[in-house]
Parts: structure tokens; C-alpha cells; sequence
């Protein structure tokens, strides 16, 4: 990889007509429309991003089968992380073969949307996980900070595995750091395997998005899991209910202006490429 190449680690795009996004009927307008790699690439190219890594955001294979699509017609596109029902041991199937892409990087269930907070552990089949440990494929934890206790657990059961926790558990951001959120991702910090996305959390922040907002949860991710496992992301689209692309970068660059230039390449692409095991050009 270039020392200079970007990478953003967390982007979505999705075509309504599909018809398996069943969470944007209740989505905001600016979110209920297609968003494709043409829209996309004006902004990498702006901000001098030259890979991304396409997740999933739709829970069916279907539509991890229309992302590889994409990725494969898009240079940009460098990971699809995709979706195969991890309940179900007969979704080995479907995990095998989407792993013949080489551009499949890994599985996202959105346990967000799971009322059952021990889901993963009560209903999540070894069998599968066994199978990401296998294929060197990876595992990404979209939750919210009352599933961190089961996550926790679950990364105790698969020390092998590599999981990165998606917009930083996406705690409420309002005030100081919430003391629960960073004593779990303080424990999950503990795992060598275990990375988390700088993404996703403008849109978690009650009032105004400013840097003073952010600068505390910021911190407290390179305070609990150092600049070497923080993979930096946009959340585009979802990111513009709040800001633009650029806007968001720019902001990022500001967060994190307290760590070394090394740390911030690392954060902004070393750490992507590695954890997603990315094949980018020399």
C-alpha cells in the first residue's frame, strides 16, 4: 500500500427498488434513494481516497450477492463485507461460496435490530464463526452499547476471530463519555483481535456536531484501543444526515490531530488494509 493511499472502511450502497431494506421505510427522505458509485466517487476523489470497503445493508444474501456485483464493476470498491444468517447452520453454504470472490471480506449480522441481546451467543452457530476463523474472514459487530456485555462474551469464545466494532458501539453522544461504554470497550480493548471503527458517530451525537462534542469519545477510543486498531470510515450515506463527506474527513482530521502523522495513516489505512486483508497496489 502507498504510503499517502486512503481508505475509507465503512460505506453502504443500496437501490430501493431492490426491496430488502426493510429499515428505510422509517429512514429519513435524504435516505429513502439510491445511492451508487457514481455519487460516491467525486467525493473520494476530493478527498484523495483511493479504496473503500463496501458493507452490507440489507440482512439478506441477496443482497451481498448484488454488492460483489458492484465491487467487481467498481475499481474504488476493495471489500464487500456481506451478510449470511449466522443462526443458521445450512448459511455454510452460503458463506463458501461467497467466499469465492476474493473481494468478500467478511459477515455483518445487523444485531442492532435484534431486540434479544444474547442472540449471538444463544443463537449464533460455531460452526459458522468456525468458518470465518478458517477463511481468514472477518466479522463485523454493528451493535448498540447494550450488547457490548454479549460481545464481549462472544469474542472470549473465538479468540481467533477478527472483529471490529462498527461506529464505536454507537453510544449516545451527549456530554461526557458514558461510563459503562468505555469500561466494555475498555474489556473488548483487551482482545488483540478486536478493532473499532472510527464512523458512524455524528449521527449518534443529541445537538450540534462540533469537535468539542466528539473530542471525549474520540480520545477514549485511542486512549482504549491505540491509534494501531482504530480503522477510520465515513458511514456515507448515512453520514449526510448531518454532514458531508468532506465535512466529516475535515472534522476527523481535527479529532485526531493529536496523534502522530504515522498513527493517522495507520488509522486512515494501514489498520483498514490489514484488518480486511485489502489487496491494494504497491
Amino acid at each position: 500500500m502507498s504510503a499517502l493511499a486512503r481508505v475509507d472502511a465503512h460505506q453502504h450502497f443500496w437501490q430501493v427498488s431492490r426491496g430488502d431494506y426493510g429499515w428505510l421505510e422509517d429512514a429519513p427522505d435524504i435516505l429513502r434513494q439510491d445511492y451508487l458509485p457514481d455519487q460516491l466517487f467525486p467525493e473520494l476523489e476530493q478527498a484523495a481516497i483511493t479504496a473503500t470497503v463496501l458493507v452490507q445493508a440489507a440482512p439478506t444474501v441477496q443482497e451481498t450477492d448484488y454488492l460483489i456485483r458492484l465491487a467487481d464493476q467498481t475499481s474504488f470498491i476493495k471489500g464487500v463485507v456481506g451478510w449470511v444468517d449466522v443462526s443458521d447452520a445450512h448459511a455454510l453454504g452460503d458463506l463458501n461460496r461467497l467466499a469465492r470472490s476474493p473481494l468478500f471480506k467478511g459477515v455483518r449480522p445487523m444485531l442492532q435490530d435484534i431486540d434479544d441481546p444474547r442472540w449471538l451467543i444463544d443463537q449464533g452457530r460455531p460452526e459458522i464463526f468456525a468458518a470465518l476463523i478458517d477463511r481468514a474472514l472477518s466479522f463485523d459487530a454493528l451493535i448498540v452499547p447494550e450488547q457490548l456485555p454479549t460481545l464481549i462474551d462472544f469474542v472470549g469464545r473465538y479468540p481467533e476471530l477478527r472483529v471490529v466494532v462498527d461506529h464505536a458501539a454507537k453510544p449516545a453522544i451527549s456530554g461526557a463519555p458514558p461510563t459503562e461504554w468505555q469500561a466494555a470497550l475498555r474489556d473488548l480493548s483487551q482482545s488483540p483481535n478486536v478493532f473499532c471503527k472510527v464512523s458512524g458517530l455524528v449521527t449518534e451525537v443529541e445537538g450540534n456536531v462540533t469537535q468539542d462534542v466528539l473530542q471525549p469519545y474520540v480520545d477514549a477510543l485511542v486512549d482504549m484501543f491505540s491509534p494501531a486498531r482504530l480503522i477510520w470510515g465515513s458511514d456515507w450515506p448515512v453520514l449526510t444526515m448531518r454532514l458531508s463527506y468532506g465535512q466529516w474527513l475535515s472534522l476527523s482530521e481535527a479529532l485526531l490531530s493529536g496523534v502522530t502523522a504515522t498513527d493517522r495513516q495507520a488509522i486512515y489505512g494501514k489498520n483498514a488494509s490489514a484488518f480486511y486483508r485489502l489487496d491494494l497496489p504497491s
